[in-house]
């Protein structure tokens, strides 16, 4: 069984005091067992001002992350905030891997990071928890295929780091108080950890009804619907000029329907190429259908409590709650940006440990059985992850 402890500090600049204020949060949790890793999620500014590497090297055991733009746990909910989720068992085993840069060979050497830090044991991982930097050379999709692969189907959840800079060049891993902005860190899992995986993203109803078959892609450039260009159908709907805007159309998302009987999965369309084509945020398969979802600030708040719910009803005996929700999820809420953490927050209290945090992009199951795990990478989604 893992146990989970949570901590948080909001002291960004006094490098000491944050460290103590962790520290003193842990120590007022639960006794550490055998095995022991901590997950963290952090604004940027605390990895550039020496707090991470500080708080890693102070705590005996392995750190990984990511960066974000926002988190919560159930006591505070903000942008300016790291907070560490330590799971702790004297059954389940950890064992953590980092790739090597991934700028060139991303799968290759995802493959062998994973290969390497597997090798230490004769079953697969219960569970892999994933995190790795915003790379617009990358495809997120690729990441999720790869590591699928490698690990003969276990199930794979995490995210991609994400932060509030306009350019996003702050997209940090974090490893053991390090930050890296082209490398990946996975956690493998293992024991008798039964993981639960609950994913919101659109109610059916604000899905459109016009369908398209992508008839023309490579990765995540989509070129033609039905056999015409995409940018026709953009026309169709009304959507040529909000199209020719960059991130203009975050609040309508594509849902694709793969055609094998899984759920439909989230992406975004991010902008046009000089071809005018439509490059997005995630892979666009040849066969896959399309739809356009309508994204709200009402929409997002009901079906991240649907999945709340969902997830509390059907934690019994659990240890712990990890949630990521992506950033156009936030930002749908205009203003009120903290809305969707505090929700969350409110509504868990303290059935749960949980720690959440905004993601540039999801990792998780929409399908597990006995024989594989279906793992998608998502955009606009909630993904939460009970164990």
């Amino acid at each position: 069984m893992i146990q989970s402890i949570l901590a948080y500090t909001t002291e960004i600049d006094d490098v000491e005091r944050a460290v103590e204020e962790v520290k003193s949060r842990l120590q007022s949790g639960k006794t550490l067992k055998k095995n022991t890793v901590g997950i963290i999620a952090c604004h940027y500014e605390f990895a550039l001002s020496g707090v991470v590497k500080a708080l890693c090297e102070a705590l005996p055991f392995p750190v990984i992350g990511a960066i974000t733009s926002a988190q919560a746990v159930s006591e505070a909910a903000d942008a300016l905030l790291l907070t560490l989720m330590v799971l702790t068992s004297d059954d389940a085993e950890f064992t953590v891997a980092r790739t090597e840069s991934l700028h060139d060979e991303s799968g290759e050497r995802i493959a062998r990071a994973y290969a390497e830090a597997a090798a230490q044991k004769a079953e697969r991982p219960a569970l892999i928890l994933t995190y790795a930097p915003f790379m617009v050379e990358n495809s997120g999709d690729a990441y999720v295929n790869v590591l699928t692969e490698a690990s003969g189907g276990a199930p794979c959840f995490g995210t991609l780091a994400v932060d509030d800079t306009a350019d996003f060049s702050n997209c940090f891993m974090i490893h053991n108080g390090v930050h890296y902005n082209d490398r990946m860190v996975m956690l493998l899992v293992y024991g008798d950890v039964k993981p639960k995986f609950f994913i919101a993203t659109i109610s059916p109803g604000k899905i459109l009804d016009k369908s398209a078959l992508i008839t023309k892609s490579a990765g995540h450039v989509l070129m033609e619907v039905n056999d015409r260009p995409v940018v026709e159908y953009f026309e169709d709907l009304g959507l040529t000029k909000a199209s020719e805007t960059a991130y203009a159309m975050t609040s309508l998302p594509f849902m694709l329907d793969y055609g094998d009987g899984t759920p439909q999965v989230s992406k975004v369309f991010i902008g046009l190429s000089p071809e005018r084509y439509a490059i997005c945020a995630g892979a666009m398969p040849e066969g896959a259908t399309l739809y356009i979802g309508v994204f709200d600030k009402e929409d997002v708040l009901l079906t991240t409590r649907e999945a709340v719910e969902k997830a509390l009803a059907e934690a019994k005996g659990a240890s712990g709650l990890l949630i990521y929700s992506c950033i156009s999820r936030s930002m749908s809420l205009g203003a009120e940006s903290l809305l969707e953490l505090n929700l969350v927050k409110d509504r868990i209290a303290s059935d749960l440990p949980f720690m959440m945090a905004y993601s540039g992009g999801e990792i998780c199951p929409t399908r597990i059985s006995d024989v594989k795990a279906i793992n998608r990478f998502h955009n606009n989604a909630f993904v939460a992850c009970v164990f």
